[in-house]
C-alpha cells in the first residue's frame, strides 16, 4: 500500500466522523418517552456505543498507520470496538445474581410483613425502603404507581417489565393473582417461590464460577496471539513481508475469519444462557400475553 492511499483513507476516515459528529451535534437526539428503569438505561447504552466506535476507528487507524495492512487493521479495530462482546459477560452475569439474590430476600420480607395481616397494597410500600440496590428503582416505581391509584396488577405487571427477568416474572404471576382473586395461601406460595429463587441463586453462583476460568482461557489465548503477530510485526518484518501483497492479505483475511470463528465458539462457551420470560404486559382488560401466542388467557384462568 503507497503513503498516498494510506494518507487518503487517513483523511477520508477523519473527514467522514468530523461530518458524522457535525450531523449529529445540529440534529441532536430525540428524547426516549419510557419508564426509566435501572438495566435499560438507553442514554448510557449509546454513550458506550460512542466510546467503543471511537476506539475501534483509533485502534484500526494506527494499526494501519504501523502496519499498512488494511485487513488487519479492520479486524483489530473491529476487536477493539466489541471487546467487551468476546471478553465481557461478567459484568451481566454478576448483575443477574445480585438481582436474583436481591429478589429472594424481598420475597421473603414480603412473605414476613404479609404474615402481620397486612394487604399487598400496604406491604409492597413498607418492603420497598429496605430493598437491595439491585431492585430498589423499580420497586420505588410501583409504590409510586400504587400512589397515583394505578390498579395493583397492572402495576405489578410494569413492575415486571422493569425488571425484565424470568425470575421475577414467577414472583409478579403469584402476586397478580392473589391481587385479582384474593385468596388465601400466598405466604405459602411466597415461602416456595423464596426457597426456590435461594436455590437457583446457588446454583448460578456455582455456574459462574466455573464459567470464570473459560473466559480467562479465552483472554489468555487473545493475548498471546496479538503479542506474538505484534512481535512479528516489528522484529522480523522480512518474514512477514508477504503479507503486503494482495495475495498475502487475501490469505491473512482467511486466517483472521478462523481465528474469529474459534474466538466466537470460545465466547459462546462462556456465556450464560437466559430463559425467556413468560409475563410479556398486561392488555387493556387484564389479561397476560404470551410470546408467539396470539390468543390471551385471562390472569384467573
Amino acid at each position: 500500500m503507497s503513503n498516498q492511499t494510506l494518507l487518503a483513507l487517513l483523511c477520508g476516515a477523519v473527514v467522514g466522523g468530523a461530518v458524522l459528529l457535525l450531523i449529529v451535534a445540529i440534529r441532536g437526539t430525540e428524547p426516549k418517552d419510557e419508564t426509566p428503569s435501572l438495566f435499560r438505561n438507553r442514554g448510557a447504552g449509546s454513550r458506550r456505543n460512542l466510546i467503543r466506535l471511537g476506539a475501534g476507528i483509533a485502534v484500526g487507524l494506527v494499526v494501519l498507520v504501523v502496519t499498512r495492512w488494511l485487513v488487519l487493521a479492520i479486524a483489530l479495530g473491529l476487536l477493539a470496538g466489541m471487546a467487551d462482546r468476546f471478553f465481557g459477560g461478567t459484568g451481566e452475569e454478576r448483575r443477574a445474581i445480585d438481582r436474583l439474590d436481591a429478589l429472594a430476600t424481598w420475597t421473603e420480607a414480603l412473605r414476613d410483613t404479609i404474615a402481620g395481616a397486612v394487604g399487598l397494597e400496604q406491604a409492597i410500600p413498607a418492603t420497598a425502603v429496605n430493598a437491595a440496590p439491585a431492585i430498589k428503582p423499580s420497586l420505588n416505581l410501583l409504590v409510586d404507581r400504587l400512589r397515583i391509584r394505578e390498579p395493583l396488577p397492572s402495576a405489578l405487571m410494569r413492575f415486571a417489565d422493569d425488571l425484565n427477568d424470568p425470575s421475577a416474572d414467577l414472583i409478579v404471576a403469584a402476586l397478580v393473582l392473589n391481587a385479582r382473586l384474593r385468596g388465601p395461601g400466598l405466604r405459602e406460595v411466597l415461602s416456595a417461590l423464596a426457597d426456590s429463587a435461594r436455590e437457583e441463586l446457588d446454583v448460578r453462583r456455582k455456574v459462574a464460577a466455573e464459567r470464570r476460568s473459560t473466559r480467562r482461557s479465552v483472554q489468555v489465548v487473545v493475548a498471546i496471539t496479538l503479542i506474538m503477530a505484534a512481535g512479528l510485526i516489528l522484529f522480523n518484518p522480512t518474514y512477514m513481508a508477504p503479507y503486503r501483497s494482495f495475495i498475502g492479505q487475501a490469505v491473512l483475511t482467511v486466517v483472521i475469519g478462523l481465528y474469529a470463528l474459534g474466538l466466537l465458539w470460545l465466547r459462546r462457551l462462556a456465556k450464560i444462557e437466559v430463559p425467556e420470560r413468560f409475563l410479556v404486559g398486561m392488555s387493556t382488560d387484564g389479561r397476560l400475553s404470551r410470546p408467539g401466542d396470539d390468543r390471551m388467557e385471562t390472569v384467573s384462568g
